[in-house]
């Protein structure tokens, strides 16, 4: 489907993985990505993650330990323990 990626097909975690394997939220209208649908916990998330670079952040990798496997959990666990324990 169309959509925002999201999990470790969005930042930070894009980088280590690159295109392999991509999912996203759907977005029909401006989904310029096409990937494997997430449900967002809350409607307005898409909305929301446009705005705030930093809270899309934190959904894609709360998204990534939600669908991951072993090594992007383990880097998605990393990086969230690090931006919330400073």
């Amino acid at each position: 489907v169309p959509g925002f990626p999201t999990a470790h097909s969005a930042p930070p975690l894009n980088k280590e993985f690159g295109k392999s394997e991509l999912f996203v939220w759907e977005d029909v209208k401006e989904g310029k990505v096409r990937g494997q649908k997430i449900e967002p916990f809350h409607i307005g998330q898409i909305k929301a993650a446009k705005e705030d670079l930093k809270l899309y952040e934190l959904l894609a990798l709360v998204d990534a330990l939600r669908v991951g496997r072993i090594r992007e959990k383990k880097l998605a666990e990393m990086e969230l323990k690090k931006r919330i324990l400073g």
